[in-house]
């Protein structure tokens, strides 16, 4: 079926299309209610020392292997934790936990010296990423309701677990709904028409939330991976709606019919539409590339998320403009005015860049490049607890662990022992752990039933995020450990959570340059085949790269705890995972595609027509700008809206893909895209003879299809099918 005939379908069977539409979602929400999410994942790095460890104790030591929860209690009664009363309570929570779900033991590891502050570890039955979130939920509650002002008892529940269930909980993207409608207001000047993109979006993201909890039980899915989805599939459904309603209202105002502009949209917007979301697709499916398990959930439920965006836009939006028909312009406001075309704002603009495009070109240049320079200071990692707000309960309870026990205790090294032949390699290793400057208390070892495995616990002087603890792991698995087992065949792994965090950075940050020049050539081939010119291609792909390489060095000056970074809640330097910037690149390498494909086929749209570059760029950008920084603007606002959360790595993906987007739709679209056309001149659309012959031919807007497409409906119509052959082979 033809695109137009596909609109044409949708136009006229727009109830069927609505019901069928309300019925799904109101059956995938039903669904993924009683499924429930099954969100894990597991970061540990195969044939790495925290991967090694982890298998030894699961398989030799399984009550060690399992995850943790603290729960930190403080009296701050007379006689602290040894008054009657708050002993008592400290043993009734410890026998409360002991018997809730998913634990496999609960001890008390450490009192403060003056006898405050106790520390108390929950033994998971299973590492963290495999506890169902009801279970972390259940040992949260204890804490609270442990909680006792008139013993003077204080309970919190810390560690990583425990960041996972708040870092899911947290929400923040109904601001970004609402910011976007304000903007979509002023860009329409319509309520109707602005509400039609956020009511579209919203259905995708509802199915495709759905099916990311149905995935979550087929696929390792992280628990912040519906965030991601929520943040993606927001952003672009909007933005795709958007733009197609925008063609709408433009084919209206030329005075076509509801069922013909409708065709018109779809086969024009809705076709660039579909090629920038699959484009987006495509970036997405490379993130499986990194040969991760958790990063094949994430990838699934993203790439479902956008899917069912996009397949709204195509599908739900032309049958409820066939509602709206002629009243998509109803309850204007009077104030906003409409896009003046060439004679507005974005054309004096481009006449501007084009005027001085060596002095526009080379500040667009700079700009970028000065905000790229903090990227080197980017340091990979994970945000421990001591970032979150005091609001959150993990917070709390670090900052009372690190009182009482320094940071260390808030991030354990856990080094697992293989024995052999050996019984007197634990106490080696544990000698050996406690005369290095960087480890502040080592525990005795533990040994299991068979006496063959043992568990050496070292607490670190520095805290879970902090660089020194990085080298400390360097410096254990390189000269402290292997000498406490040389002569014999005992071996001894360095591992724990921090630990897998660091070798989980080290891995993937070594394949991280291939990742991200697949995603370039991927792009550059694709922008080379719909556009048909060899610069264009490599001016977007390098632009491209520029733009997030801003925005990273962007990211990694708030991390630094700078101003910027205390503009929205990050007081001290602190690391990213390096799968934050690698899905970054992924992500913002397909949303770029958007309006590359939005400006540059307006571009060349006009070339063909006139022959005239300079021309042809000033109508595109004339044309296009008005809706293209609509569209940046609703990004903006629906991923800067995370920065308002509670969790670090939502604050800086949120401002790391607001940044991008902005510069990407501004200094890129608007200044850099016009000012390098302008003095490239008709070179911009060269392109060799012999790879013109071999790349295939794709009409993005739809301009040459749109009237074949027309002819073939109606001859399908008519039912001259020799006819239809014919015209299908053209």
């Amino acid at each position: 079926m033809s695109l137009s005939r596909f609109a044409r379908t949708m136009y006229r069977r727009r109830r069927a299309v609505l019901v069928a539409w309300v019925v799904a979602l109101v059956v995938a929400i039903g669904a993924a209610g009683a499924l429930g999410a099954d969100h894990r994942a597991d970061y540990t790095m195969p044939g790495t020392g925290s991967a090694r460890a982890q298998a030894l104790l699961a398989d030799r030591f399984p009550e060690q292997s399992g995850g943790t929860v603290q729960l930190v209690v403080e009296a701050t009664g007379p006689g602290g934790l040894d008054d009657p009363a708050a002993a008592a309570a400290l043993a009734d929570l410890q026998a409360a936990a002991a018997a809730s779900s998913d634990v496999a033991d609960v001890r008390i590891d450490a009192v403060s010296a003056d006898g405050t502050v106790a520390l108390a570890t929950v033994q998971l039955d299973d590492t963290i990423e495999k506890i169902p979130h009801e279970s972390i939920r259940a040992l949260m509650d204890l804490a609270e309701e442990a909680d006792d002002a008139r013993l003077g008892l204080t309970v919190e529940a810390g560690g990583a677990a425990v960041q996972g269930v708040e870092g899911a909980e947290a929400s923040s993207e109904g601001i970004g709904m609402l910011a976007a409608l304000v903007i979509l207001l002023v860009a329409f000047g319509s309520l109707l028409a602005a509400g039609l993109p956020i009511v579209v979006a919203l259905f995708g993201l509802g199915i495709g939330l759905a099916a990311s909890t149905a995935l979550s039980h087929l696929l390792m899915v992280p628990e912040w991976a519906p965030q991601l989805v929520t943040m993606i599939g927001l952003g672009v459904g909007i933005d795709y709606a958007l733009f197609i309603v925008t063609r709408y209202r433009t084919a209206l105002a030329a005075g076509q019919e509801p069922e013909d502009a409708v065709v018109t949209a779809v086969t024009t917007a809705g076709r660039a539409v579909l090629f920038a979301g699959g484009t987006v697709v495509i970036s997405l499916v490379g993130l499986t590339a990194m040969g991760l398990e958790y990063l094949y959930g994430t990838a699934a439920v993203m790439v479902v998320g956008v899917l069912m965006v996009l397949v709204a836009s195509l599908t739900l939006l032309p049958a409820v403009l066939g509602f709206a028909g002629r009243s998509i312009d109803r309850l204007r406001l009077p104030f906003v005015r409409g896009d003046r075309g060439e004679q507005g704002l974005w054309a004096r603009w481009s006449r501007v860049v084009q005027r001085r495009p060596i002095a526009t070109g080379a500040v667009a240049l700079v700009v970028l490049l000065g905000l790229a320079g903090p990227v080197t200071d980017l340091r990979f990692g994970y945000p421990d607890a001591g970032t979150g707000p005091t609001e959150l309960t993990s917070r709390r309870a670090y900052d009372l662990v690190g009182g009482a026990f320094g940071d260390g205790a808030n991030g354990p090294l856990v080094v697992a022992v293989e024995i052999a032949s050996d019984p007197d390699a634990p106490a080696r290793v544990a000698a050996a752990l406690a005369v290095d400057p960087g480890v502040a208390t080592v525990m005795p070892p533990q040994v299991n039933a068979t006496q063959d495995t043992a568990v050496v616990v070292a607490i670190p002087t520095s805290g879970p995020q902090d660089e020194a603890t990085v080298e400390l792991i360097h410096r254990l698995r390189d000269d402290v450990v292997p000498p406490a087992v040389a002569g014999s065949d005992a071996e001894a792994h360095v591992g724990g959570m921090v630990a897998a965090f660091v070798d989980e950075g080290e891995v993937m940050s070594a394949r991280l340059p291939l990742f991200i020049g697949s995603v370039v050539v991927l792009s550059f081939l694709l922008l080379l085949v719909v556009f048909r010119s060899l610069l264009v291609a490599l001016k977007a792909a390098a632009m491209n790269v520029l733009a997030i390489a801003a925005a990273y060095g962007v990211m990694a000056y708030a991390l630094s705890g700078g101003w910027l970074g205390e503009a929205i809640g990050i007081t001290e330097s602190t690391p990213v995972p390096v799968w934050l910037p690698m899905m970054m690149f992924a992500l913002l390498f397909g949303l770029s595609m958007d309006y590359e494909v939005f400006l540059l086929s307006r571009i060349r749209e006009e070339y063909l027509e006139s022959g005239d570059n300079a021309s042809a760029v000033a109508a595109g950008i004339a044309r296009t700008g008005r809706v293209i920084t609509a569209a940046a603007a609703i990004m903006v606002t629906v991923f800067g809206a995370f920065m308002l959360g509670d969790m670090v790595l939502m604050k800086v993906t949120g401002l790391g893909l607001a940044v991008a987007v902005a510069l990407d739709a501004t200094v890129v679209r608007m200044v850099l895209v016009p000012s390098t056309m302008e003095l490239l001149g008709d070179r911009n659309w060269w392109l060799p003879g012999w790879l013109d012959r071999l790349l295939p031919h794709l009409d993005v807007e739809g301009g040459a299809h749109q009237r074949i497409d027309d002819e073939l409906d109606q001859l399908l119509d008519e039912a001259d099918h020799d006819e239809v052959e014919a015209l299908a082979r053209r």
